[in-house]
């Protein structure tokens, strides 16, 4: 996607001052835009010790009400307490899709990945979504580090380690450091692979599909790859993706893979082939530096994919939105 500005932002500004809150959108369903610099999220002395302080995965909130603040956390408790618990016995899937950045194009895609995530793995009512509003509705818990952090440390409560699925789709601007959660000019943050492995793995959740889509996302596979996990970036660890257009439906790496492959009824790794051939292809044709997506699958992951693939639909579904990439 092409994310230069939010990149330029984050890694040349990174001694940028503090930025006045941004006023409220007097449509709810709208979207706030980004306006101000992207402030400093580092500590240390060195350059070296400020790379390495955002393994921490620092997250800034300001301007906030403390009222919206606690319908945010209304939201969210709210909708983990309606998780099911798993089926002693059945692998189940668990289904999180996160939007990390403000720009509608995330809060579309995130929406309608948890719909045909849902559907492939039979998650219907183990599916949760996190993102701000699209220009047409607000009406999920608003995504940021905190709030995944917060998701995956009560799925740990819910989900049993030893047999069930998280299949976890994120959606937004990346750097080499990680996952940028940018909310309009109030919220700021990067996820690491760093951080993210620690959260998993203090939830317990070792049988994990992780998908994310974003500039760079390629860090993380090093990082979180294992034998039971399954891993698809959006982009190898030095280069950028494409598509993230506020006014998309799609990133070129959610309509290739979700929009398109995973409607079909094939094996990830097919759908994963499927998916880098379109996304390639779009590139090419558009003169743009190849993304060159990753794709990192465990032998144990392998092995347990078939049991909650099984239940996947027998039909594809057709694609919906404006295609991210016109032929």
């Amino acid at each position: 996607m092409n994310r230069g500005t939010i990149i330029a932002g984050v890694l040349a500004a990174l001694l940028a001052g503090p930025a006045l809150s941004q006023p409220a959108s007097a449509d709810p369903n709208q979207p706030p835009p980004h306006t101000l610099p992207y402030p400093d999220l580092g500590s240390g002395k060195s350059r070296a010790e400020r790379r390495t302080s955002y393994d921490l995965s620092p997250e800034l909130h300001r301007g906030v009400s403390a009222a919206a603040i606690r319908a945010q956390q209304r939201r969210l408790d709210a909708a983990l307490a309606a998780l099911p618990a798993q089926r002693p016995g059945v692998p189940d899937a668990y289904v999180v899709t996160i939007a990390l950045d403000s720009d509608p194009v995330f809060a579309r895609e995130a929406r309608e990945a948890a719909r045909v995530l849902g559907a492939r793995y039979g998650a219907g009512g183990r599916t949760l979504t996190l993102a701000g509003p699209d220009g047409t509705r607000d009406d999920a818990p608003h995504g940021s580090i905190t709030a995944l952090l917060l998701t995956l440390a009560h799925l740990g409560t819910v989900m049993d380690g030893a047999e069930d699925v998280l299949v976890l789709y994120t959606t937004s601007h990346g750097m080499d450091l990680g996952l940028a959660y940018h909310y309009g000019d109030s919220g700021y943050g990067v996820l690491s692979p760093v951080k993210l492995k620690a959260a998993l793995e203090e939830a317990g959740i070792t049988r994990r599909v992780l998908i994310l889509s974003a500039c760079y996302s390629g860090v993380f596979v090093p990082v979180l790859a294992s034998p039971d996990t399954a891993i698809l970036t959006a982009a190898a660890s030095t280069r950028s993706s494409f598509g993230c257009v506020a006014e998309n439906d799609w990133t070129f790496f959610g309509d290739a893979l979700i929009n398109r492959a995973l409607r079909q009824p094939v094996a990830l790794e097919e759908a994963a082939r499927m998916a880098t051939r379109s996304v390639a292809e779009w590139e090419a044709k558009a003169r743009f530096l190849a993304s060159l997506p990753q794709v990192s699958i465990g032998a144990g992951a392998k092995a347990w994919l078939p049991s909650i693939e099984a239940t996947m639909p027998p039909i594809a579904s057709a694609p919906v939105g404006r295609p991210a990439f016109a032929e």
